[in-house]
């Protein structure tokens, strides 16, 4: 009974789920967030500090925080980890001289307290370009199999056409609740 009222409780709650979004600079973190905000691509600047939008999807609300990701400021990420339930972690397909250091952000990210209950969405960017890395081979690299704490899912994109954008943020609203 008491998970009956939990589930109807949920469908007429608005309850909103802290997201953030890192990536290390360049990867397209700030053209999905606006993307996802407006369905149109804005020309965007490196983004020093934050951008902070809400999303909704199918009555879900989605606190997205854009993080930047230059290599200065990622040290910084961790003030924003405090009651995050969702990190999307970006990948530039095109960059595959950096995926080792993407890798160790997201292992130190994952090893981090205020995040042990979060889930993990990665999107493979930038799946337009001649020569990218596919969802699988950046999986592969990435070790996400060996993932076993943390819910995950990656998905392949583009954040300027937003292919495979809402099958990501469609993953992320079937994990609702879920833990």
């Amino acid at each position: 009974m008491g998970l009956i009222f939990a589930k109807l409780w949920s469908l007429f709650c608005n309850q909103e789920h802290k997201v953030i979004i890192v990536g290390l600079d360049n990867a397209g973190k700030t053209t999905i967030l606006y993307q996802f905000l407006m369905n149109e691509v804005v020309h965007t600047s490196p983004t020093i500090g934050s951008n902070v939008e809400e999303i909704v999807v199918k009555n879900s609300h989605f606190l997205m925080w854009d993080i930047g990701g230059q290599e200065s400021l990622r040290s910084s990420w961790n003030t924003y980890y405090s009651n995050t339930e969702f990190i999307i972690l970006v990948v530039d397909s095109i960059d595959r001289e950096r995926l080792s250091i993407t890798k160790e952000e997201l292992y130190r990210m994952l090893a981090h307290e205020d995040l042990r209950k979060a889930a993990v969405l990665i999107f493979a960017n930038k799946q337009d370009m001649k020569g990218c890395m596919t969802a699988a081979e950046i999986s592969k690299y990435l070790a996400l199999s060996s993932i076993k704490d943390h819910p995950w899912h990656i998905q392949s994109c583009c954040a300027l056409t937003g292919e495979g954008l809402c099958q990501g943020l469609e993953w992320m609203t079937s994990r609702i609740g879920v833990r």
